[in-house]
């Protein structure tokens, strides 16, 4: 979304045939900073340039990964997922693709990753949680995943302002409200008896503010981690990212912060974003800001050409020649377009729709593996992702994907199709509870 209206979306095949018809098109220049005032100790970051991946023909490829982790309940959700997200989605996708088709996988890839992820930090019984907003930049695309309220934004070139990831607290998201609600959950805001209800809407049992995150096991399975993921494709002007938790975003606005910045190098400027949002409130949350530019590579100057005898004006403009309109529409059909465009968008909570089989790179991952794990499965083991949907009286044998039990299980828990949990919470275990919430 632009702060100037929505742009068309164009299919991935279309804008990788432009870029690789045309000139080639120098990578970009990855600069980063980071800033943070901590009051809990419980906002981590992850931050690498430079990660190689193997390609077909022995070929290697680099990309550059930013995450922040805003945990609550304790660090140690934020420190395992820091720990683990980025193997889980290179794991959960197939080896040897060719630069086309490991772009195209990522967003389905990074669901697979948040969820396994989320189940293997449950399986350690430790009740803390974190927020996510994951980024990684593979030349000119950026594909963001997050769950929770830390976000990403990015300022173009030209100005405009884009949202790269939602918001999944329950007091603006109202189709994550429905989605708990027709789960079998219930929201509103703590009830302090005789009737008074204080602070924002939650999620009972558990009396959490966010829908979506990785870890809180106490919380009840409503809470998902299945992230909202954006994918977009720069124009080679590039633009400035910033990725703040809710410190920031809860007391400064999306121009507030790009402007106050405006003109520093990455670290200078998340300085400035972190001091500001301390100031405007104190500190009363971990604040951290990660600030990414994207930039085109700088070149030579072409030389200048010889002098040329002036002209007056008159005369001058007399010998211009003029465009015609034949040639100008023709340059702006093929000329890199000076906008970000959108390839790819979804927030669904739903698995079964977000590894649909229409899904455009879904002959990529193998037919008998688990989708989430990618645990090997023999024909027959596994339970296809649309089990239990208003498609499955249609399924046939080897219609997947497929998840292996263990994950069935998650999603049915997921979709409030298992219990999750006891509602029995005595007041004072939900006092000590959200006194550590985010």
């Amino acid at each position: 979304m632009s702060s100037k209206g929505e742009h068309q979306t164009v299919p991935l095949s279309v804008l990788l045939k432009r870029e690789s018809e045309s000139e080639k098109i120098e990578d970009p220049e990855i600069l980063h900073g980071h800033a943070s005032q901590s009051k809990k100790g419980e906002d981590f970051t992850l931050l690498k340039t430079e990660c190689q991946r193997a390609m077909r023909r022995d070929d290697v490829a680099t990309f550059s990964v930013f995450g922040l982790f805003d945990g609550h309940n304790g660090s140690a959700a934020a420190i395992y997922t820091k720990e683990n997200l980025l193997n889980n989605v290179l794991n959960a996708i197939p080896a040897d693709l060719n630069r086309d088709e490991w772009v195209a996988a990522l967003p389905r890839a990074m669901v697979a990753d948040f969820v396994k992820t989320d189940k293997d930090f449950q399986e350690r019984a430790k009740t803390s949680g974190t927020t996510v907003t994951f980024v990684i930049i593979e030349r000119w695309v950026v594909t963001v995943a997050s769950v929770g309220d830390s976000r990403c934004i990015f300022e173009s070139a030209e100005g405009d302002i884009y949202y790269l990831s939602a918001d999944h607290r329950l007091e603006c998201n109202q189709e994550e409200r429905k989605r708990i609600t027709a789960s079998g959950g219930e929201v509103g805001q703590l009830n302090t008896g005789g009737g008074a209800q204080i602070g924002p809407l939650r999620c009972w049992p558990g009396g959490f503010c966010l829908s979506r995150s990785i870890g809180d096991m106490d919380v009840g399975e409503y809470i998902v981690p299945v992230p909202y993921v954006k994918q977009v494709k720069l124009s080679t002007a590039g633009g400035r990212l910033i990725i703040s938790s809710d410190g920031v975003w809860d007391v400064l606005s999306a121009k507030v912060a790009l402007d106050c910045c405006r003109g520093m190098p990455p670290d200078a400027a998340a300085a400035q974003i972190v001091k500001e949002a301390v100031q405007a409130k104190g500190l009363r949350d971990d604040t951290t800001c990660i600030v990414v530019d994207i930039l085109p590579v700088e070149k030579p100057p072409p030389p200048l050409p010889p002098p040329k005898k002036a002209v007056k004006g008159k005369l001058k403009s007399m010998f211009r020649k003029k465009p015609s309109e034949s040639s100008s529409h023709s340059d702006k059909e093929y000329m890199e377009p000076n906008m970000v465009e959108e390839l790819f968008e979804e927030g669904s909570a739903m698995l079964s729709e977000r590894f649909n089989t229409k899904y455009p790179v879904c002959n990529m991952f193998k037919l008998f593996t688990c989708a989430v794990c990618q645990l090997e499965m023999k024909p027959g083991e596994g339970i296809s992702i649309h089990a239990g949907t208003s498609n499955s009286l249609k399924l046939r044998p080897w219609d997947g994907p497929f998840l292996c039990t263990s994950y069935q299980e998650k999603k049915e828990a997921m979709e409030g199709k298992r219990p999750s949990g006891s509602n029995d919470k005595t007041l004072t275990f939900l006092f000590l509870f959200i006194a550590n919430l985010c």
